[in-house]
């Protein structure tokens, strides 16, 4: 639909010798004052004008904003394009085949159910590191993914061929985000003859990595995103926006991760949810695009909708690098200089709270063991390790009746010469950790070698995740610290499980390129695949000595990662205490083998010479680093690894294509069935009710994330989930992970709050997916107690504390929450994402008054609720309130999270999917 254009902005742009339309946000009185950010948001309103959903008081009152001001007005956003990765794009794709079905049956036309914008999908969750440390890791974990995921790439290869506008790049080409900033990205967009800046909306919270290229865009819900691709306008409220200040230069032997850890711990403290983060200042020139791409990327960490960079001459010389065309990068330039959009150093826009950093304070650091906000200095880690370890294994006594004799160092390996630098470092209560035991336990590895393993091994160090493999400095560093270390004879501990899993083809070119590959491989960093790996949860298991040591001893092992999560049981099920840290770091953990060592003060080996190794010795200079970036990477190397990025390779072109415009679902898929969202939709909603009789599902704490709601990882062979596919005739060692189990709503429902570390409080001391059936009084799994609860007509509420839903983008979080018949969630904080995603699944988001919880009410869960004012929003607007009471007498108002008159729409009707599905009916 053309704009309205009532402020007249249409106009002209033209760029060598060719011609632009573009709508200028200089005719909008105050346009000069807002941050960059709103910039885009005010031309994106000036653009898709319509009078009804986007009018002219909307743009009047984004050019007015009041930096002071709470957000109140509602302004409907049109992103650019969509982009999915495919743990969370499979039920994407499911639930558009599921609504064509849905509106053929109530007389439409399916064909309608179709993607409006571009939308592209990466397949980049799905490979597991289960081969490691051997030159034929990547293409046996490559098969192995083809085996495992072969219908699921059925599906969306017949997706590709039924949908308009989607797109699909095959697995084995790298991870969505660092393919959405070397490729995807358009930074500014060229459309059917009109020029405007590049948004996007993700399937994952990690979207916001492409803020870092001056591209507004921010992770949401599978299901808004699929609202979004059939050209529902996102609802959101006009934010405030964080001016985040820069100025100073790193110090030498700094990272992009120790400023991206930094600024994390900063902007959680300061309190970010929902609001925009700009960066601006003198500073910003001295970031690299790489480095601004990371601190994009840990938005969801910090709690932000975005974290963007202005557009600049760095933006310009990346976008070169990555081998875009001449005329799109001209385009960018004129287009953003047009507009007002370009970086403006000694600016100082609007903004409606400030912070500022001095680059010249950030130190090394890691961040653990279980919260990516919590920031460990390099040089305090060994002693904060200690301190966290006590939370993970019971005390003994005293400390007097410990002594170094009681905590053993562990032989050295077998077959080795190594001195004490090379044992898997132990420590007593002497040391300051009080009370802890030690554990001690000989292992015999798979090559025979034999060693002792303690609390606080590591035993995973992955190079991981699109946060730093897309970062070329930490990248080449980590492969430069592996050269000197292999020159100075280090080896990896045999204990230590390392992979490396770039997030492109471009990364083990430009290391091909360096001859840095023999190093890594010599360190066991082989290829593992292109993928999230163990980021997202995919690191494949331990070696079984390994696995077995630590369970029989119950151990508290580590993993060491590049990546952006480390959550509670989402690494892998041995691994109890996770810790984020640069590629560099990864492969100095690797060296040392354990957490308690002070990789800045002591030696992490001992070298061919016989003389201690420290990380000193081998950390490599920015000089180096800068040498091989220039030498070994440039435009061709880009260009090359994206030439045919949609075509895939042999195995992704000779899979069996479905056809049709509607699927044809197999019965016997464990992978891929028909969900029952649509099952006995009217074309007309049916009132909201009150909500009576509700009994309390799980009562949980702070910081639950939607891992421990919905996890992505391994699949239990005792859990509902497991049990279901033994049923259904799958082995133990095809069961796969929940991730790439999503299109299949049996299993998701069966892990939904399965994640192995869920604390929930109506089941004090128990860890895992577990209540009580208040029915019965009986222990019971939260997914058998659910279907009591269903067959008894009993609906169900979940109490949480702070932070509730916080992490990543999860749909299934709150799918699985309303599958398995919540009605409601009370809690004292939403991070924005999931609460959005509740309400879009029809579930009622509520928060408990201020300075108010569950304990300070007198909620122990086993009450009986009832929650009335719920039939306000049939009259079309929006409680502020309302009533909670229980059979024990506690009643308190709880306030109501629709915070947009379009999430109020979305409830009315019973999720965003249907209110899409009958306004497209009702169009005709």
């Amino acid at each position: 639909m053309a704009s309205l254009d009532t402020f007249g902005a249409k106009s002209e742009l033209r760029v060598a010798d060719a011609s632009y339309e573009i709508f200028t946000i200089d005719k909008v009185d105050g346009h000069d004052r807002l941050p960059y950010s709103l910039k885009i948001l005010l031309e994106n309103l000036l653009r898709t004008e319509d009078g009804a959903n986007i009018t002219a008081d909307h743009i009047r009152a984004l050019g007015g904003w009041d930096p002071t001001a709470d957000p109140s007005v509602e302004i409907q956003f049109t992103p650019a394009r969509v982009l999915m990765q495919d743990f969370t794009g499979v039920p994407c794709v499911v639930d558009l085949a599921t609504m064509r079905e849905a509106v053929k049956e109530l007389g439409g036309d399916p064909t309608k159910v179709n993607p409006l914008a571009p939308a592209e999908l990466v397949i980049d969750h799905s490979v597991i590191a289960d081969l490691f440390g051997r030159e034929d890791a990547f293409a046996r974990n490559v098969e192995l993914e083809y085996q495992r995921n072969r219908e699921r790439y059925q599906f969306l290869r017949w997706g590709q061929t039924a949908f308009n506008e989607f797109k699909v790049v095959p697995p084995g080409t790298g991870i969505v985000h660092q393919v959405n900033i070397e490729y995807l990205a358009r930074t500014i967009m060229e459309r059917n003859g009109q020029a405007y800046p590049d948004t996007v909306v993700g399937t994952d919270s990690h979207t916001t990595m492409v803020n870092g290229l001056g591209v507004l865009g921010w992770g949401v819900g599978g299901i808004e995103a699929e609202a979004a691709m059939l050209g529902q306008p996102v609802s959101m409220l006009i934010p405030r926006v964080v001016g985040f200040k820069l100025f100073g230069e790193m110090p030498a032997g700094t990272t992009a991760t120790d400023l991206v850890l930094t600024i994390t711990e900063m902007l959680r403290e300061h309190g970010v949810v929902s609001k925009f983060v700009e960066f601006y200042g003198p500073g910003v020139s001295a970031v690299p695009l790489a480095n601004r791409a990371t601190i994009g990327n840990m938005s969801p960490e910090y709690g932000s909708t975005v974290a963007i960079f202005p557009i600049d001459d760095e933006t310009i010389k990346y976008l070169q690098l990555t081998g875009r065309s001449e005329a799109q990068v001209a385009l960018v330039e004129a287009y953003a200089k047009r507009q007002g959009l370009w970086l403006e150093p000694d600016a100082e826009p609007n903004y409606s709270e400030r912070l500022e950093l001095d680059l010249s304070t950030i130190v090394p650091s890691l961040a653990g063991p279980k919260r990516p906000q919590d920031r460990v200095p390099l040089d305090r880690a060994k002693p904060m390790f200690r301190d966290a370890l006590t939370n993970y294994v019971s005390a003994v006594g005293p400390a007097d009746e410990a002594s170094e004799e009681s905590f053993p160092a562990s032989d050295p390996p077998a077959n080795h010469e190594h001195s004490d630098a090379d044992k898997p470092h132990v420590f007593s209560a002497a040391d300051g950790a009080t009370g802890r035991p030690s554990k001690p336990t000989r292992v015999v590895g798979e090559d025979g070698t034999e060693f002792e393993l303690d609390h606080g091994f590591v035993g995973i160090a992955a190079i991981t995740s699109c946060t730093n493999t897309s970062n070329p400095q930490v990248m080449i560093g980590a492969a430069l610290l592996a050269r000197n270390a292999v020159d100075r004879g280090l080896s990896r501990k045999p204990w230590v499980k390392t992979t490396l899993a770039p997030g492109s083809k471009v990364v083990m070119d430009y290391y091909d390129r360096a001859g840095l590959t023999p190093y890594l491989d010599k360190l066991g960093f082989n290829l593992v695949g292109y993928g999230c790996t163990t980021c997202i949860g995919n690191s494949g298991p331990l070696p079984e000595a390994i696995s077995a040591a630590v369970n029989e001893a119950d151990l508290t092992a580590v993993s060491v990662l590049s990546g952006n999560r480390n959550f509670e049981g989402r690494i892998n099920p041995d691994i109890k205490m996770n810790y984020l840290a640069s590629p560099p770091l990864v492969v100095a953990y690797a060296l040392a083998g354990t957490m308690d060592l002070d990789i800045t003060t002591e030696p992490l080996g001992t070298g061919s010479d016989g003389k201690p190794v420290f990380l000193a010795d081998i950390w490599p200079s920015a000089k180096e680093i800068d040498d091989v970036i220039a030498s070994a990477i440039g435009a061709t190397g880009f260009s090359a690894a994206y030439q045919d990025v949609f075509a895939g390779d042999e195995q992704w072109q000779s899979l069996p294509t479905p056809e049709g415009k509607t699927f044809e679902w197999a019965q016997e898929s464990t992978y891929v069935r028909k969900p029952p969202y649509f099952e006995g939709m009217s074309a007309q909603p049916t009132p909201v009710v009150d909500i009576s009789g509700a009994r309390v599902l799980a009562k949980l704490g702070d910081s639950v994330t939607t891992d421990h709601i919905s996890p992505a990882s391994s699949i239990k062979a005792d859990s509902p989930a497991g049990k279901y596919l033994a049923e259904h005739g799958v082995p133990r060692h095809e069961f796969n992970s929940y991730g790439s189990r999503r299109g299949n709503h049996e299993v998701m429902i069966r892990g939904t709050f399965a994640n192995i570390r869920l604390r929930n409080q109506l089941v004090p001391g128990v860890e895992g997916g577990f209540t009580v059936n208040h029915l019965t009084g009986d222990q019971s799994s939260i997914y058998d107690a659910s279907v009591a609860y269903k067959e008894a007509g009993v609906p169900l509420v979940i109490l949480a504390g702070k932070e509730y839903g916080s992490g990543s983008s999860r749909d299934w979080a709150a799918k699985g929450t309303m599958l398995l018949g919540v009605r409601a969630v009370i809690a004292e904080s939403y991070e924005r994402i999931h609460r959005s995603n509740l309400i879009g699944m029809g579930v009622l988001p509520l928060q408990f008054p201020p300075k108010t919880d569950a304990e300070s009410l007198g909620l122990t869960g086993t009450e009986t609720f009832t929650i009335t004012g719920v039939t306000a929003l049939n009259d079309g607007g929006i409680p502020s309130t309302v009533k909670v009471r229980t059979d024990t007498d506690v009643e308190f108002d709880a306030d109501v999270r629709i915070d947009t008159p379009g999430e109020a729409d979305y409830y009315r009707h019973g999720g965003i999917l249907q209110y899409v599905l009958r306004k497209m009916l009702a169009a005709g």
